[in-house]
This record gives C-alpha cells, sequence and structure tokens, in this order.
C-alpha cells in the first residue's frame, strides 16, 4: 500500500505544473538560441577547453535520457550512459541534424515522466549516482542543470550572433515600454 502525499492534491499538482512549466521555458529559450545558429556554427567554440553548442546539446541529451528513463526504478545515472562522449566535439556539421532529433527525443522522455508523476511521487526516494534523493529533489536538481546550460546557449549564440542576435527577452532599453504593455494589457 502506498503511503499517501504529505502535499495535498493542489500542492502537490502545483509544484508538478511548476517543474512543468519550467522544463518547458528552458527548452524554449534554448531552441530559439540554437534556432540562431547553423549548423557550422554549432561546433564554435570561444575559447579552448569550453563547449560549442553542439556538446550541451550532446550532454544535456545524454542526461535526459539517464536520469527520466525508468526515473522512479533505477538509478539516474546509467550504465549505459558514456558522459565523457558526450563532450567530444561532433566531426562535422552534418552531424547536427541527428544531434536535433536526439535533443527532442530526450525532452520527451522528461515530458512523459511528468505525464505519469503524481502528487504522492514527490517525496518518493530516488538515486542518482546511488545518491538517494526525493522525487522533488532530483527534479529540482534538474531544472537546476537545465537552466544553467540554457544560459550556456544563450551565451553562445550572443557571442556567434553579436548585433545580430535575436534578443530572447526585454531587449536593452525597452524595460519601460515592456513595462508599460504589461500593464495597459492587465487593465484591458
Amino acid at each position: 500500500m502506498q503511503t499517501p502525499s504529505p502535499f495535498p492534491d493542489p500542492v502537490g499538482l502545483a509544484l508538478l505544473a511548476t517543474f512543468r512549466h519550467s522544463f518547458q521555458q528552458y527548452k524554449a529559450l534554448s531552441d530559439r538560441a540554437l534556432a540562431q545558429l547553423s549548423a557550422a556554427e554549432w561546433l564554435y567554440r570561444p575559447a579552448p577547453g569550453s563547449n560549442s553548442a553542439a556538446v550541451i546539446v550532446q550532454h544535456m541529451a545524454g542526461n535526459l535520457r539517464s536520469r527520466f528513463t525508468d526515473f522512479l526504478t533505477t538509478d539516474g545515472e546509467k550504465p549505459t550512459r558514456q558522459r565523457d562522449l558526450e563532450f567530444e566535439e561532433p566531426a562535422t556539421a552534418a552531424a547536427v541534424p541527428a544531434l536535433q532529433a536526439e535533443w527532442e527525443a530526450a525532452w520527451q522522455v522528461l515530458f512523459a515522466l511528468l505525464d505519469e508523476l503524481t502528487p504522492a511521487n514527490l517525496l518518493r526516494t530516488v538515486t542518482i549516482r546511488a545518491e538517494p534523493h526525493t522525487v522533488l529533489a532530483a527534479v529540482q536538481r534538474q531544472v537546476a542543470h537545465y537552466a544553467y546550460h540554457a544560459g550556456q546557449l544563450v551565451q553562445l549564440a550572443k557571442l556567434i550572433r553579436g548585433e545580430g542576435f535575436q534578443s530572447l527577452s526585454i531587449p536593452r532599453g525597452q524595460s519601460e515600454q515592456f513595462n508599460q504593455r504589461m500593464t495597459t494589457a492587465s487593465h484591458a
């Protein structure tokens, strides 16, 4: 018999919805940054030892698959994962379409899991590299991890595009106009 959740359903459901929203936002931010790059630019490294967008995407896809496949029943670091290979540069830009497909498939693993989680799952114990975490803590850990890498992808796109970068938030010098539009819209 499963122990009832200490989270009332509305609270647990709100937590799960917030996680989903955060993951969707970081994926969308990453997608919008990546869309501004050509396949060749996915391989650009700003300095020795830094990661290209391709490597960050490879790493995130590997992490997503490992952490969220059989999330409730197996360790989040799967024995089949080859993390070190995630940090090797693809040989050519021709690898980018396959990498994009891996990226999409890996995110679907996460979103399918989120469809299955319930408030009763939030305090269950899962492991990552044999370290116990509540589901709540493990999912929050990944939100922070993906936010970090989304920021890296945005910064890479900004470096590569320079003045041609299409802002993904409020453009510089336009905060007042944005706030005015938001105020006007909320009173309509």
